[in-house]
């Protein structure tokens, strides 16, 4: 880059002369430099000035999206799961009931249907299936059907139900495999109680589901697999219920395995 040098001044040596060389008709590299850059600006400039239609446009469509999503999340999504969660209050009060009380079948059958001017867990899924509470009808929903010995259903709802809840998570899988075994489907059964025991390994759903997975792999002949189940709840769950007989499954499993 050229050095100013102050008027009089003469160069003493060669690079200094050389500096000097470069300052020409009153004017420098430097100065070609800016003038560069200031032409690229106003070519930008006039770029931005002939495509600020175009530009502005889609800043607007951003802007729509933007102000679309917060709108839809303040005055339509909290809304709805509000409403949808009152609506669940006596829904849920009669799934409640049901499984600590004596009249399930129709406290089961009020809990999908709904009762009281309320709305039933089967609605809500539907009306609601945007929202967290709408979700959460859905295994309501399936569990009620699975007490009412309606297994079709069961499995339809349960397998819409998804939760970053771990225990329902397990429980949800865990339904379906249940219903699976009374639809003769072993097989099918096998696969969601092994999907249940390993989503969070825990001291009630993993051992639960551990056991129901190496029962169902003995009926299905499978007895490596179950042994592998049985022991993993000795082993690991020794304090758990499903413990308590475990080691006459696991001599059972093994002469089956011989034979």
């Amino acid at each position: 880059m050229a050095t100013y040098k102050k008027r009089g001044y003469k160069p003493k040596t060669k690079k200094e002369k050389e500096e000097v060389e470069e300052v020409i008709d009153g004017h420098s590299t430097t100065e070609e430099v800016f003038n560069t850059l200031d032409e690229s600006a106003s070519k930008t400039e006039d770029w931005v000035i002939a495509n600020q239609k175009y530009i502005f446009g889609i800043i607007g469509v951003v802007a729509v999206v933007v102000l679309g999503y917060l709108g839809y999340n303040e005055f339509l999504a909290k809304p709805q799961q509000t409403e949808a969660m009152n609506e669940m209050f006596q829904a849920k009060k009669y799934f409640n009931e049901a499984v600590t009380g004596t009249e399930k079948d129709s406290l089961y059958t009020l809990a999908l249907n709904g009762g009281n001017g309320k709305m039933g867990m089967v609605d809500i899924a539907s009306e609601y299936s945007g929202t967290s509470a709408g979700n959460l009808a859905n295994y309501y929903a399936g569990m009620a059907y699975l007490n009412l010995k309606d297994y079709k259903n069961a499995v339809s709802y349960l397998s819409d139900f998804s939760s970053d809840d771990q225990v329902l998570s397990a429980m949800a899988k865990g339904g379906i495999g249940d219903a699976f075994i009374q639809l003769n489907q072993a097989k099918d059964a096998l696969g969601y109680y092994e999907q249940a025991a390993k989503i969070k390994t825990n001291e009630f759903t993993t051992p639960m589901f551990l056991l129901k997975a190496g029962t169902t792999a003995m009926e299905l002949g499978e007895m490596d697999k179950a042994l592998t189940y049985f022991n993993q709840i000795k082993e690991n769950y020794p304090s758990s219920s499903q413990a308590a007989n475990v080691d006459v499954l696991i001599g059972k499993a093994t002469v089956l395995a011989k034979k």
